[in-house]
């Protein structure tokens, strides 16, 4: 997960100071020297350390800091706020035109993600209630119209497309006739890239802006490489004016670098980040809560508002009147988990939890994905019963588990192992239900219950 050495580096010099009544200048110092380490191991560029380091250790120095009751927590808060003020600040959103349609260039290398991210950002606005074009200009690298086909079908997102040989900026233009006359509000114009900057490309990216007037051109840069995607973005901006980043492969094993850097370098803010390979893994970047998240002190508007749109208010309300009634049964669960699912990664969600780095830590290596090996083999022999088994799990005998073991491709050991669980959480569901007696507005969820394959 990005962000996790440092995460983990930058709570354990703050943990050191949060367990001292009074700090001294030295503290300070010691601690700063520490967190610019930590930046610097994490890919940050180095002037954007210094100025940073500075700034902190004039805020922390000061005597209305050192004096307080709670110097280490204040120290933490300027950290937070600094890195905030880093990253941008406050979120920056799209600029979309008060007259359709508003017009998008993807911008970027090959391999970035950018015909992807094209079909993340059109998956995003539709459920806006926009009517996106996804337009098919990169005419060069090989399987690229057919590739944003297949993300715009999987997506229900049309796509616009014209033989490669008319060129690039017609299609580009094309596009904007096509889009008025099939009432398409939001027109994203996926453009060609290269495996390094040169000049024919720049001037056909500028070219198809001078052509249509796009409102935001937004370049698509691999969070993994680092400092040379902050490079990337200067190159671009001076050759092109882009007016946003999108970050990818967020999620991946990528030290943070440009996420901390590309603001304060090129002056342009980051407006998404892509956080895994899923179509609907585009997430709005915020400043503050990802400075929280780095921090460790959770994300938890994030999750809340990834459970708002994942969850189904009105099953959620039968759904803890069945748990009032004691009528749970294996298919409420089964429905509960593949909704959780629609969350992301475990290790997504315990990112956006305040305190949970240490159960991250507990569980690491044990490869445990809300999409993974695990929820599969659980669905499997929930999937592998009869209604009448799913209803009453007191009615599955010895014969019945060993043909529900057979179905799911799994073993007895592991029905056994769900059956009990699922038991035990019942039970924990009961003596909930009592101590609530009669409240309401919980939301009802897995109850605690472990997977059945975690060690």
């Amino acid at each position: 997960m990005i962000f996790e050495s440092l995460s983990e580096r930058l709570q354990t010099t703050f943990k050191k100071l949060r367990g001292r009544g009074k700090l001294s200048e030295s503290d300070v110092n010691e601690a700063m020297r520490e967190v610019r380490i930590a930046l610097l191991e994490a890919d940050v560029n180095f002037k954007v350390v210094k100025d940073f380091i500075k700034k902190v250790k004039e805020r922390a120095i000061g005597q209305d800091v050192l004096d307080t009751l709670t110097p280490g927590q204040v120290v933490v808060r300027i950290v937070d706020e600094e890195l905030t003020a880093l990253m941008g600040g406050a979120q920056s959103r799209l600029n979309m035109s008060p007259q359709p349609p508003t017009i998008i260039m993807m911008v970027g290398l090959q391999g970035a993600g950018k015909t992807t991210s094209a079909g993340k950002l059109g998956l995003s606005l539709k459920k806006q209630g926009k009517r996106p074009l996804l337009v098919a200009a990169d005419i060069y690298r090989p399987a690229a119209i057919q590739q944003l086909q297949t993300v715009g079908k999987s997506l229900s997102l049309p796509v616009f497309t014209e033989e490669p040989t008319v060129g690039a900026v017609r299609i580009a233009t094309d596009s904007v006739s096509y889009a008025a006359s099939h009432a398409n509000d939001v027109i994203i114009i996926d453009t060609a890239g290269r495996l390094q900057i040169d000049e024919p490309l720049m001037q056909e990216l500028r070219d198809i802006r001078a052509a249509v007037s796009p409102q935001e051109i937004l370049l698509v840069v691999d969070a993994m490489t680092g400092q040379e995607s902050v490079n990337v973005a200067e190159a671009f901006h001076a050759s092109l004016g882009i007016d946003g980043v999108i970050l990818t492969k967020m999620d991946g094993d990528a030290r943070g670098g440009a996420a901390l850097s590309v603001k304060a370098v090129t002056g342009i803010p980051i407006k998404f980040v892509g956080m895994g390979e899923k179509l609907e893994a585009l997430e709005p970047f915020h400043p503050d809560r990802m400075a929280s998240r780095i921090l460790g002190m959770g994300d938890v508007l994030s999750l809340v508002e990834k459970a708002q749109a994942s969850f189904d208010l009105e099953e959620a309300q039968k759904l803890e009147k069945k748990i009032r009634k004691d009528e749970f049964t294996l298919d409420d669960f089964l429905a509960q988990m593949q909704q959780v699912k629609k969350l992301g990664s475990l290790d997504t969600i315990l990112g956006m939890i305040p305190g949970m780095g240490g159960l991250k830590k507990q569980l690491a290596g044990q490869d445990i994905d809300l999409n993974g090996k695990e929820m599969r083999q659980i669905e499997a022999i929930i999937q592998s019963m009869t209604k009448k088994e799913r209803a009453d799990i007191t009615i599955i005998n010895g014969s019945r588990r060993k043909r529900i073991a057979l179905g799911s491709g799994t073993k007895v050991q592991d029905v056994n192992r769900l059956l009990k669980q699922f038991g035990e959480m019942k039970k924990m569901m009961k003596k909930m239900k009592k101590a609530q007696k009669g409240k309401r507005g919980g939301f009802p969820g897995l109850g605690g219950l472990k997977l059945p394959f975690m060690p």
